[in-house]
């Protein structure tokens, strides 16, 4: 398995905040965010769970992604563990350019795609002069 720092980076974060007695999530998922020239896209990998274990809010335009992935219930011996399990919650701000009412979420494959339009920019114009 290669390394991957940005997990290791945020293992230590959640030890150091659980020293600390702040509230950390259970897990954090995987997530891609990208913009093309009409919208921002976020892909958060979300194995193993169905539509019904999280969900998205938006206030100020901010995108916040919480849910929970439960224990299979199976009384396990793991050998390594790095699935997640129990609650997270990832936030995403985003300028003021976007439309919160045209948001797009899909689920497939394990797979969240959530595509946040932006507002379109106004037409360049030519300015009569009086």
């Amino acid at each position: 398995m290669p390394w991957d720092p940005m997990r290791d980076l945020l293992i230590m974060q959640e030890r150091l905040d659980s020293l600390f007695g702040r509230a950390t999530p259970g897990w954090v998922p995987l997530v891609d965010l990208y913009e093309t020239s009409d919208s921002y896209v976020v892909a958060a990998e979300l194995p193993g769970m169905s539509r019904q274990d999280f969900q998205i809010d938006l206030a100020e335009n901010t995108l916040t992604l919480r849910g929970r992935r439960a224990d299979t219930g199976k009384a396990q011996r793991y050998q390594q563990l790095e699935c997640g399990l129990g609650q997270f919650s990832r936030s995403f701000r985003f300028t003021d350019d976007i439309q919160g009412d045209a948001i797009n979420a899909e689920f497939k494959d394990g797979v969240l795609l959530v595509t946040v339009p932006k507002k379109p920019k106004p037409a360049a114009r030519r300015i009569d002069i009086t």
